[in-house]
């Protein structure tokens, strides 16, 4: 202390603090850089991103193809109509006297990108880029042009796999995983947005597995590295040059938010393509939906925890096997089953043919079935509503669900009461009762008739709960709590 009052005269009192401040920030940086050093790579920006764009541009391809829009459409009208527009005074007279004669066909002329995987000329690309198409060109980095020939197109995933013939030795993009890629990763996308041939962008991974409604298998990564127009179809690569994704999607009215299927639930698609030209998916013949809040305590297990049958396909592999609507299916092979996406993917991956343990819970007993997989067989229907009423005092009609309803309607149930009107003002209303839902049980007692259900509700005091377990077409299975 007295060496510091020493100093503090000598060089006076500013001079001092000010080289106290200046030691004390030394300090702070170093101590900084010490702790942060070991994490440096972690957070370290590319410098560039030339030799990756230099070596993946020759894999790129630019694809341009023509379509026949029959009769024009507004496409067509739009583009060819004459300067006197809505008004025309000659419109009607060509309409009445040419007839259909006057809608000329239409070429509808479109862009996109793909990639290329093999030297024998494979290329993969989005099916909406290919769909329909009369004429595929594909456009090689060096300006070399190909006819290409569809393989194989997948519209549920939205990957097509075409070809060309070329001597020359292709250029080549390896495949990645997928699976390893982490949010905040940089990747680059490199494609035709708008015409712009061998466009790179750059960015990183926003999300991994998100759900946008385009199809039963979303599973998307999410990107802000520019994607637009054009891009379809084009590789997202990871630093290393590998394949992690294949470009498909934008938000229109968003900025910085793309889409990319994973390449790891690609590579089956692509392989299933190139040996067959079609994808054979597995099928289980049941209708599942998610576990609400509702339901979970309504059967007294934890939301989230397996899927909900909400109805067996006649005939089909689980109907065969035993398993029931109102099952719940927590296990297949072993493996935990967390959502319907889950079960899905799991088992479209599956072989035709294969047998499958699927356990499930029921009445609160756990069941164990061998199912034989089938192959997916495209869209079953389920309809809607009816007619003839029977009012009680919950503001709700009803009508037993009879074989000719469920004929009429398309509607898988056979038993069951369904509702054909619910008053505005009641309580069946303000609980979230529709027209149209089969009611199936009430408090967990199985309701099939008329009877049932009038017996059930009487049984009721005034004041008890009440708990509808409904059927809601083209929803699944839903509870609706009410108070008598």
């Amino acid at each position: 202390m007295k060496d510091c009052k020493n100093i503090k005269k000598a060089l006076g009192k500013k001079v001092f603090f000010s080289i106290v401040v200046i030691i004390s920030a030394f300090l702070m940086v170093s101590t900084f850089c010490m702790v942060s050093g070991s994490d440096a790579k972690t957070y370290t920006i590319p410098e560039s991103f030339t030799d990756l764009a230099k070596t993946a541009s020759p894999t790129v391809v630019n694809i341009r193809t023509v379509r026949t829009i029959k009769g024009g459409g507004r496409v067509y009208r739009h583009f060819f109509n004459s300067p006197f527009g809505k008004e025309e005074p000659f419109h009607d007279f060509f309409d009445n006297f040419l007839g259909n004669e006057f809608q000329r066909d239409f070429k509808q002329r479109s862009l996109g990108s793909g990639f290329i995987i093999d030297k024998q000329g494979y290329i993969v690309t989005n099916n909406h880029v290919i769909e329909d198409a009369d004429k595929i060109k594909v456009k090689l980095k060096n300006g070399k042009e190909f006819d290409a020939e569809i393989v194989g197109r997948d519209s549920n995933t939205d990957i097509a796999l075409i070809k060309i013939k070329s001597k020359n030795n292709l250029s080549v993009l390896k495949l990645g995983d997928s699976d390893a890629l982490k949010v905040g990763q940089w990747v680059v996308a490199i494609g035709s947005p708008f015409g712009l041939e061998h466009t790179v962008t750059a960015g990183i991974v926003s999300a991994k597995g998100r759900i946008i409604g385009s199809g039963p298998y979303d599973d998307f990564i999410q990107t802000d590295a520019s994607i637009n127009p054009g891009n379809s179809g084009g590789p997202l690569i990871n630093m290393k040059g590998e394949v992690i994704g294949i470009n498909t999607a934008i938000i229109a009215s968003g900025q910085g938010i793309g889409f990319a299927i994973p390449i790891n639930h690609a590579k089956s698609i692509i392989n299933q393509l190139k040996s067959s030209g079609e994808v054979t998916r597995g099928w289980l013949g049941i209708g599942i939906q998610d576990i609400s809040e509702e339901l979970a305590e309504y059967y007294g297990i934890k939301e989230g925890k397996g899927v909900l049958v909400t109805e067996i396909f006649p005939g089909d592999p689980a109907d065969e096997a035993g398993i029931k609507p109102k099952d719940i299916v927590l296990f297949v092979n072993g493996k935990k089953v967390e959502n319907t996406r889950e079960l899905s993917m799991f088992i479209a991956a599956v072989s035709v043919g294969d047998i499958v343990k699927v356990k499930v819970l029921r009445n609160d007993v756990e069941k164990t079935f061998k199912v034989k997989i089938a192959k997916r067989k495209d869209k079953r229907v389920a309809g809607h509503t009816p007619s003839r009423s029977n009012e009680h005092e919950l503001g709700i009609r009803v009508v037993e669900l009879t074989s000719e309803i469920a004929r009429r309607f398309n509607i898988v149930e056979k038993s069951g009461v369904i509702v054909v009107d619910v008053d505005a003002e009641s309580q069946g209303r303000e609980a979230g009762v529709m027209v149209g839902d089969i009611i199936k049980e009430i408090n967990r007692k199985p309701i099939e008739t008329i009877i049932d259900y009038k017996k059930a509700i009487k049984k009721m005091k005034k004041g008890d709960s009440i708990q509808l377990f409904i059927k809601r077409i083209n929803v699944g299975y839903v509870v609706v709590k009410l108070t008598k």
